[in-house]
């Protein structure tokens, strides 16, 4: 028991990666029926309503939280959620997802920069180490698919939106990380301030880009709603609330480095559908397992 007390940012950031390679399996069909920029709006007001469920059912109150740790965890929402997202929708559709998942792993060590910038949190040498096995890992992984094609390619527009989309992650969990680390509020609640910014960001977005029709396409098809809500209930909700947990008992860096191995947990979830794994895909995640290793060293 004291192991998971002791490493319980580290666990819940695992289970976070882990959750988020399942939902993004049920969100590659779900994004061939409406765009991505709707689908996160979607996913995120869901969330919403679901924590709001939480919290009446519970009998929580709203915590004593002081308006700088209030705007801290709204404006990491927008930034983090709104901004960051926003410009990874926007990589994806430039440069396909094997590119855009390069550019994620620059979210790890940013965010613990920034982290050490603004924070003053310092990491130790294996802690380092840990982090670069990890992402390295995570690389090889990727770089696998070389035979990934991307119809319409355009290689500096989306170059310059997955560097803003690891940026503004980096940015959001540093934002958060200070805010939590200064109040005792609950993960849950601080989650429901981060969507509740982000989606409001991403609602602004879609209006400036004429896509309202998009935006209420899932309330006229019954079967998409339950698909996006079933999984925005796993993957926005339980992630987003672990996230926050990890962001709350674990360093920047560290969380940020173990929530991303999400590209290793998809392969074992391809495999059990079938899929053959690679003896490269293999080595690559016997490399970010020796990473997560030296990160939950103490």
């Amino acid at each position: 028991m004291s192991f998971f007390l002791q490493f319980r940012g580290e666990l819940a950031a695992l289970a976070a990666a882990l959750i988020w390679a399942c939902g993004s399996i049920v969100y590659t069909g779900v994004g061939r029926q409406i765009t991505p920029l709707a689908l996160n709006f979607t996913k995120g007001w869901i969330a919403i309503v679901l924590l709001g469920l939480t919290f009446l059912f519970t009998g929580q109150s709203f915590p004593a939280i002081d308006p700088a740790s209030f705007f801290l965890l709204f404006l990491s929402g927008v930034i983090g959620i709104g901004f960051g997202d926003t410009a990874y929708f926007k990589a994806l559709n430039c440069i396909g997802a094997r590119h855009t998942l390069l550019f994620e792993t620059l979210a790890p060590p940013l965010s613990a920069i920034l982290a050490l910038i603004f924070l003053q949190e310092r990491l130790s040498v294996a802690a380092w180490l840990g982090i670069g096995l990890t992402i390295a890992g995570v690389v090889w992984v990727i770089l696998e698919r070389v035979s990934d094609r991307h119809e319409n390619f355009r290689p500096l527009q989306g170059s310059l939106y997955g560097l803003l989309a690891a940026i503004g992650q980096a940015a959001g969990a540093v934002l958060s990380r200070s805010a939590l680390i200064h109040t005792d509020i609950d993960s849950l609640w601080s989650t429901l301030i981060r969507l509740i910014g982000g989606t409001i960001a991403l609602l602004i977005w879609i209006l400036l880009q004429h896509q309202i029709s998009e935006m209420i396409k899932p309330l006229k098809d019954r079967r998409l709603l339950v698909v996006i809500a079933g999984t925005a209930f796993i993957s926005t909700y339980l992630g987003i609330w672990l996230q926050q947990t990890s962001l709350k008992f674990a360093t920047t860096g560290i969380a940020q480095a173990l929530s991303s191995t999400s590209p290793l947990f998809v392969l074992p979830i391809s495999w059990a559908m079938g899929d053959r794994i690679s003896l490269r895909s293999f080595f690559g995640v016997l490399i970010s397992l020796l990473g997560v290793a030296l990160l939950f060293h103490r």
